[in-house]
């Protein structure tokens, strides 16, 4: 059974890959339609995790990273109004969600899912590459996309849109990181409780599922620099071939994430959308759903379109890796 997230309590979820759920699977249909995430019907206390300690040493890198300039301008005099506004609003708050998109790991040049199939692989759609049917067909060949992959995981770094959510996250009382990135950046950014609602491309596990998931070692992916396909190789229980331990197209996500997830969203009070498009399904329907239950809904984007507007929702447009140093230093300025 899942726990469920309580009040005063901050949730990030991330979105890496664009997909809509029906029936608690994944798929590739485009929902413009509204809110599909039901309320959960009762509610339990995760494991509560203490307050910063008054001296963060992250705090001097977020100063410093808040101070820099936007790239090709300075902000201008409603977007520094905004974030203000933003800021005080944050500050206020007593539980925030925080849904980050795929744009918020492309800052550390890992492509999004569909600017990643370039080359070799440019000439296979997604659903090609991502579902149980195109492993059955070919493991090879999608064991090698996501070898390749892995690699560049392995070689990003987070930056500074992950550290500044990582510095929240340790502001708070209680902090609970949902993601459906596959990158483990929010990790190696140091968030303690993270998860994956698209498990990890760090993991590997049968594909008979005989035995549980593991991490994988830089070792299994010498053979990523070929560019093309690469047999799996066998599981030392049972000879089936592994396979990553992520989410495919078609099959269900965790029940237990799902559940936190829907409670966060409805338990905030003020939602922070941030690197998403908030147009495909499920992910989309979460800060609406939100603002729908009385939150504050900060959208921080490079650009607003396809994004919805109204009294509650702060349209903040930019980067994430620009504006989140900034928006949580203002909140929460340095003592001198």
């Amino acid at each position: 059974m899942a726990t469920i997230v309580s009040r005063n309590h901050c949730v990030v979820i991330v979105a890496s890959v664009c997909i809509r759920i029906s029936a608690g699977k994944c798929s590739f249909t485009r929902c413009q339609s509204a809110p599909c995430v039901a309320p959960s019907p009762s509610m339990t206390k995760p494991p509560t995790h203490s307050r910063a300690p008054h001296a963060d040493p992250s705090r001097a890198r977020l100063v410093s990273l808040s101070t820099s300039p936007v790239p090709n301008s300075e902000l201008s005099p409603d977007l520094d109004a905004a974030l203000s506004s933003a800021a005080a609003m944050l500050r206020a708050s007593e539980v925030v969600t925080v849904l980050t998109g795929a744009g918020v790991s492309a800052e550390s040049g890992i492509p999004t899912f569909r600017d990643a199939l370039s080359g070799w692989w440019s000439r296979f759609r997604p659903e090609e590459l991502a579902t149980p049917e195109a492993f059955t067909e070919a493991p090879a060949r999608v064991w090698g996309w996501y070898a390749l992959r892995r690699a560049l995981v392995r070689s990003a770094m987070p930056n500074p849109a992950h550290a500044a959510l990582a510095y929240l996250a340790r502001r708070l009382p209680r902090c609970t990181l949902l993601t459906q990135n596959v990158d483990g950046l929010h990790e190696s950014a140091g968030h303690r409780d993270v998860v994956s609602l698209h498990g990890s491309l760090l993991r590997v596990r049968c594909s008979a599922g005989c035995s549980p998931a593991f991490a994988a070692p830089p070792t299994m992916d010498a053979a990523h620099a070929q560019a093309g396909p690469v047999e799996p190789p066998p599981c030392v229980h049972c000879g089936a071939p592994l396979r990553p331990d992520v989410v495919w197209f078609g099959e269900s996500l965790p029940e237990g994430a799902l559940v936190r997830a829907r409670a966060a969203t409805f338990a905030c009070d003020v939602f922070l959308s941030v690197g998403t498009s908030n147009i495909v399904e499920p992910a989309a329907s979460l800060p609406w759903l939100a603002a729908s239950h009385g939150a504050t809904v900060m959208v921080i984007n490079p650009t607003m379109q396809g994004q919805r507007s109204g009294p509650s929702i702060v349209p903040l447009m930019g980067s994430a890796a620009s504006l989140l140093p900034r928006l949580i230093a203002r909140a929460w300025p340095a003592k001198r």
